[in-house]
C-alpha cells in the first residue's frame, strides 16, 4: 500500500528531577547541600531518508516518546540526559501541527535533520539554591515537561519530471519504458491507483520521474483520484502532459489537453504555468496520425480568448521530432513561465518511437529550470514558525474552581517542589511576580477557594 498521509503523536522526554541531599560523611562537620541536577529529556528528531518513499511506518505506529532524563542524586551526582528518538521521513514530507495546521518542517533532502520537539531541561538540585541567607536549602526543582503534540505528515513526492494526463493515456507504459519502475499496466482506466517513481538515465545525465494516477474533469475538487494525488506533482520542475492520440476511448485529444490544463490551474495556478512538454502517445495506432494532424491544427488555431484557460496557450510550438527546440527567458519565480509553457512531442511508448528525442529534450532543459519552491525556508526553525504571542497566563472559572492556563505558569507548576515549605514559598513568590495573586483577587477569590494549575490543585489562603 502507498501511504502518503499519517497522523502521529510525539512526546519529548521530561527532564529529571533535582535532588535534595546533604553530605553526611564522617569527619565532614556541617556538611552542606549536595543534591545533583536532573538530566535533560531526549528530543524528538526528524531526519530525511532517501531510502523511503511512503509513510507506511507511521501507519502502524502512531505514538513516539523520547526517554526522560535521569534524576539527580546526592554527592552532587547529576542525572544522565535522555535518549533522543529519531523518526526517518522520505524527502518531500511536510510536518504540520495537527491542532493549528501550521507547517513545522519541510523535509526536502536526504540527511536533513531537525529537532521537532525539545526535551525538558533537568531540574536543579538543592546545591544550586545555596545563598547567604539560606545555607541549607531544602528546595529543588522537578524536571521540565518535554514538548508534546499531534502531528500531521503529508508526503509530496520529490521528482524532477511529473506525468499527468487522462486515465489510460499511457503514462505507466512510458515510465516503465524509460526506467526500472514497474507499475501495473492494463487496458482500462485507473489501472494506476498509486504514484510511482522511476530513475531515468539519458546519455550522461539522470533524473527522477513520477507517474500519478490519471486525472479527470473535477479532479481539483476530489473527483476520481485527483484530489489525493495532484499534490505529488506540485514540486516537479517539468510536467509531461501525456495524451492518448489513438482515439480508442472516443475522446477528443485536444479537449483532453484543455481539460487537464484547467484542472491543474484550478488546483494550483503554479502548475498550469509550469514548463510543460505535451507528449502525444500511442502514435503506433491506426487513427493516431490523423488525430495528431487535427491536434496540431487546433493547437495552432487556438484563440487566447478562451478565457479561464488562456494561460495554457503556448507562445511557440515545436513538434520535437528532431530534438531541437527553443528556450524562452527563465524567471526565478516558477509562476512566470508563460513564454515557454509547452512543447509538442509525438511518441509511442510501446514501440519506442520518439522516446530518445523526448529524453534528450528533458535532460537539456532540466538544469535551467528552478527547483520547487519550499513550503518553509530551511533556516527557519519550527519554533519560529509556531511561535505566537501568548499571555503569561489566562484565568478561567469552571464550576467554582479558578483555573490558570498558559505554558509558562503550567511549566512553573510542573517543576515546583512542593514537598517542603521552602519549595511552596518559592512557588508562591514566582506566582506573585507573574501577577497571578493580583489577578485572582480581582476575580473575587475567597479564603478556601480551589485553584487548579495543570494537574496541581491548591487552596487559596491569605
Amino acid at each position: 500500500m502507498f501511504y502518503d498521509r499519517a497522523k502521529i503523536h510525539i512526546k519529548a522526554g521530561d527532564g529529571g528531577a533535582g535532588a535534595v541531599a546533604f553530605r553526611r560523611e564522617k569527619y565532614v562537620p556541617m556538611g552542606g547541600p549536595s543534591g545533583g541536577d536532573g538530566g535533560r529529556g531526549g528530543d524528538v528528531v526528524m531526519q530525511g531518508d532517501e531510502g523511503l518513499n511512503t509513510l507506511v511506518d507511521f501507519h502502524y505506529k502512531n505514538y513516539y516518546k523520547a526517554e526522560r532524563g535521569q534524576h539527580g542524586e546526592g554527592k552532587d551526582r547529576h542525572g544522565h540526559g535522555g535518549q533522543d528518538v529519531v523518526l526517518r521521513l522520505p524527502p518531500g514530507t511536510l510536518v504540520k501541527n495537527a491542532d493549528t495546521g501550521g507547517i513545522l518542517l519541510d523535509m526536502r533532502r536526504h540527511g536533513q535533520r531537525e529537532v521537532i520537539a525539545r526535551g525538558g531541561r533537568g531540574g536543579r538540585g538543592n546545591a544550586r539554591f545555596v545563598s547567604n541567607h539560606n545555607k541549607a536549602p531544602r528546595v529543588a526543582e522537578r524536571g521540565e515537561p518535554g514538548e508534546d503534540f499531534w502531528l500531521e505528515l503529508e508526503l509530496k513526492l520529490l521528482a524532477d519530471v511529473g506525468l499527468v494526463g487522462m486515465p489510460n493515456a499511457g503514462k505507466s507504459t512510458l515510465i516503465s519504458c524509460v526506467s526500472a519502475a514497474r507499475p501495473k499496466i492494463a487496458d482500462y482506466p485507473f489501472t494506476t491507483i498509486t504514484p510511482h517513481l522511476g530513475v531515468v538515465k539519458s546519455d550522461e545525465s539522470s533524473f527522477v520521474m513520477a507517474d500519478i494516477p490519471g486525472l479527470i474533469e473535477g479532479a481539483h475538487e476530489g473527483t476520481g483520484l485527483g484530489h489525493e494525488f495532484l499534490r505529488h506533482v506540485e514540486r516537479t520542475r517539468l510536467l509531461l502532459h501525456v495524451i492518448d492520440m489513438s482515439g480508442q476511448e472516443e475522446r477528443d485529444p485536444f479537449e483532453d489537453y484543455v481539460t487537464i490544463r484547467r484542472e491543474l490551474e484550478m488546483y494550483n495556478p503554479h502548475l498550469a504555468q509550469r514548463r510543460t512538454f505535451v507528449v502525444a502517445n500511442k502514435m503506433d495506432m491506426p487513427e493516431a496520425a490523423e488525430n495528431w494532424e487535427g491536434f496540431q491544427r487546433e493547437w495552432e488555431a487556438w484563440d487566447n480568448e478562451e478565457g479561464e484557460i488562456d494561460r495554457a496557450k503556448p507562445e511557440y510550438m515545436d513538434n520535437g521530432r528532431d530534438g531541437d527546440f527553443r528556450e524562452g527567458d527563465h524567471s526565478e519565480d516558477d509562476s512566470c513561465q508563460r513564454g515557454e509553457a509547452a512543447q509538442l512531442f509525438a511518441i509511442s511508448a510501446v514501440t519506442g518511437q520518439g522516446i530518445d528525442e523526448l529524453l534528450r529534450a528533458i535532460a537539456t532543459v532540466l538544469p535551467a529550470l528552478p527547483e520547487g519552491i519550499p513550503a518553509v525556508k530551511e533556516e527557519t526553525s519550527h519554533r519560529v514558525i509556531k511561535a505566537q504571542e501568548e499571555a503569561r497566563f489566562e484565568l478561567e472559572r469552571r464550576d467554582g474552581v479558578f483555573v490558570l492556563i498558559g505554558k509558562e505558569i503550567e511549566r512553573h507548576a510542573a517543576m515546583a517542589y512542593l514537598e517542603s515549605d521552602q519549595g511552596v514559598r518559592r512557588f508562591q513568590n514566582i506566582m506573585g511576580k507573574m501577577g497571578v495573586d493580583e489577578a485572582l483577587r480581582r476575580a473575587g477569590i475567597e479564603e478556601g477557594d480551589q485553584v487548579m494549575i495543570g494537574d496541581i490543585s491548591l487552596e487559596w489562603t491569605e
